[in-house]
């Protein structure tokens, strides 16, 4: 049984397909539209999914969309309402979006994929949520959270999954949300939202949580994580273009920072409310999960949803949590619903059993060696390639040793918003100046931001306090943040933050094994089996896709070395680009030339 599961009209469009349980391919309509969190119809991801399954759209019994609009429109018609003469402009726009397109999301879909509309079901936001945590984790029985800012009327439900079904406990509604009040935060300190979330995450360790009283003056807590928000402090709920009323700068005797400063400065200020935020943060989820424990008795959670992409609350939940294990898809946000409504059909409505865990993320496209040298062969890339593998690791571990910066380019693309050594920058995270030369030189981005530990699962417990990490699968899906141990941080001070922390990745040897072997041939030289590892992309954009995406990005950044499969392209090859003026851009289906 074959069932295609989509995302889009919100931020972050997708497609997944699910084949008698195991998923076969997933991937954001980003990555081929080179539009950063893409919203729109996501033909794109449509077309790679089945073509990687090896399917037309005839082979699909049936079609999953992953929240169910006439909900999530009476949500916006009756908050309006509520709001009125405030909401007016909010009202008007929104309106045109949903009557023109939004509310017709069936026969759009019908139109577009040319499937007939019995094929066509619609799930719950959350439940999408929940499913795709669940049916991807290893647990026959668990505790389902899952937390963000809002989908239909829920921002946060409580859920138990067994075996195939998935029964929803208690939810929290709108406007009341632990997602938007982390927003709100986010716009406070001048990033933007759905963006800049990560931003504050990264900021909050160079604070102090100073003002986490006067943020529980914003809010009421109940014993269970729920929420109520005192709205006069907030304006989501009807402005178009605003997050925070007047009176939330008020309350904190600071107005919000600009936008166009909040990218740039480490205003001690705005750091210790990133520390508070976060503290406030992982109060809450402690107390959803102390309280789902209570009541489900089950030793396992799963966690899905765009709050459990705070990789450092994660990690808190594990160790000082109730539950024995947690899970957590690789792709928690909306995203990730494109894979839950599948499953959720598949499982839940359909009642068929469980296919495997998910135990890696590669599950994109990925390019033949023949694809590859035929592009540089085209535009008279000057590459070598070494045909050993083994040979080819250890050029690659002796040249980070060296102090090289490199593009990585290997297998297929990583699901979910992190990088995962398939499509990644890495580096030496011995050297301490590696992560100013990445941030400054090479990602063309803030100079406080963080880089990722990528480790051998089987080691990391030697470098990082991750003790059995073999047994976490979310230590793979760079989904924890973790102490790195004291005597380490001297030794990788490119990758601890300024806590002293880590946002690991553990490599598997059975999944990536490429990757893998690098890292091991790095650390018997080094002694470090740990490299430098963040997404290969330039600030703004998405994470490359094709290998014309990441000669692009080589050739705009400082990187030294690219390496794209076995093959190796130099600085030099870059340099004679920029000489002939031409620059490599992937437009639809094809590579053009464009004059620069």
């Amino acid at each position: 049984m074959n069932i295609l599961g989509l995302s889009f009209y919100y931020h972050d469009s997708s497609a997944a397909l699910v084949q008698d349980g195991t998923l076969l391919a997933a991937a954001e309509e980003e990555r081929f539209s080179r539009l950063k969190h893409d919203s729109g119809f996501p033909m794109l991801a449509i077309e790679f999914v089945l073509k990687q399954a090896g399917l037309t759209i005839h082979d699909v019994d049936y079609v999953v969309f992953y929240e169910k609009p006439f909900v999530k429109f009476e949500r916006m018609l009756l908050t309006a309402m509520a709001t009125f003469p405030k909401s007016s402009a909010v009202f008007r726009e929104s309106m045109q979006r949903w009557v023109s397109d939004k509310l017709w999301i069936k026969s759009l879909m019908a139109k577009k994929m040319g499937v007939a509309g019995s094929k066509i079901l619609f799930c719950d936001h959350h439940m999408s949520h929940a499913a795709s945590s669940f049916y991807t984790s290893p647990f026959k029985d668990s505790a389902i959270l899952t937390v963000d800012g809002a989908g239909e009327w829920s921002t946060a439900t409580m859920a138990v999954g067994r075996d195939t079904k998935i029964e929803i406990l208690k939810e929290m509604r709108f406007p009341h949300s632990l997602g938007l009040l982390y927003s709100a935060f986010t716009a406070y300190c001048g990033f933007e939202i759905n963006e800049g979330e990560y931003k504050l995450m990264g900021m909050h360790p160079y604070g102090k949580p100073r003002y986490v009283d006067s943020i529980y003056e914003l809010i009421n807590v109940g014993e269970d994580g729920s929420l109520w928000h005192d709205m006069k402090y907030f304006s989501y709920h009807f402005s178009r273009d605003s997050t925070l009323a007047d009176a939330f700068g008020q309350h904190f005797g600071k107005p919000p920072r600009d936008p166009k400063e909040g990218d740039k400065s480490l205003d001690p200020y705005y750091c210790d409310m990133a520390a508070s935020i976060q503290v406030v943060t992982e109060q809450i989820l402690l107390k959803m999960v102390t309280y789902l424990h209570k009541v489900t008795g089950l030793k396992n959670l799963c966690l899905a949803g765009g709050v459990a992409l705070n990789s450092v609350a994660n990690f808190k939940l594990l160790r000082q949590g109730p539950f024995e294990d947690v899970y957590i898809h690789p792709a928690p946000g909306d995203d990730g619903g494109s894979v839950g409504a599948a499953y959720w059909a598949y499982n839940h409505l359909l009642g068929q059993p469980r296919g495997p865990a998910l135990d890696h993320a590669d599950l994109g496209s990925s390019y033949e060696d023949a694809e590859i040298q035929a592009f540089l062969e085209r535009y008279d890339i000057a590459f070598e390639k070494i045909e050993d593998d083994e040979a080819f690791y250890d050029f690659v571990a002796r040249s980070l040793a060296d102090g090289l910066v490199c593009g990585w380019f290997r297998g297929r693309f990583e699901w979910g918003p992190r990088a995962l050594g398939n499509r990644s920058i890495i580096a030496d995270p011995r050297k301490a100046e590696m992560k100013e030369k990445l941030n400054e030189k090479i990602k063309f981005r803030e100079a406080f931001r963080p880089f990722a530990p990528s480790v051998l699962e089987e080691r990391a417990d030697e470098f990082f306090e991750f003790p059995e990490a073999e047994r976490h699968l979310p230590g793979r899906f760079m989904l924890y943040v973790t102490p790195v141990r004291e005597d380490k941080r001297a030794v990788l001070p490119a990758i601890t933050h300024e806590d002293g922390s880590g946002r690991l990745q553990t490599v598997y040897k059975q999944s990536n094994p490429g990757y893998h072997r690098v890292i091991e041939r790095f650390g018997e030289i080094t002694g470090v089996p740990v490299v430098m590892n963040t997404s290969f992309n330039l600030k703004g954009e998405p994470i490359v896709e094709d290998p014309s995406h990441a000669f692009n990005t080589f050739s705009l950044s400082g990187m030294d070395l690219l390496f794209l499969n076995n093959y190796i392209v130099r600085a030099d090859a870059k340099k004679k680009i920029a000489e002939t003026r031409f620059a490599l851009r992937h437009q639809g289906d094809s590579v053009t030339e464009m004059v620069s």
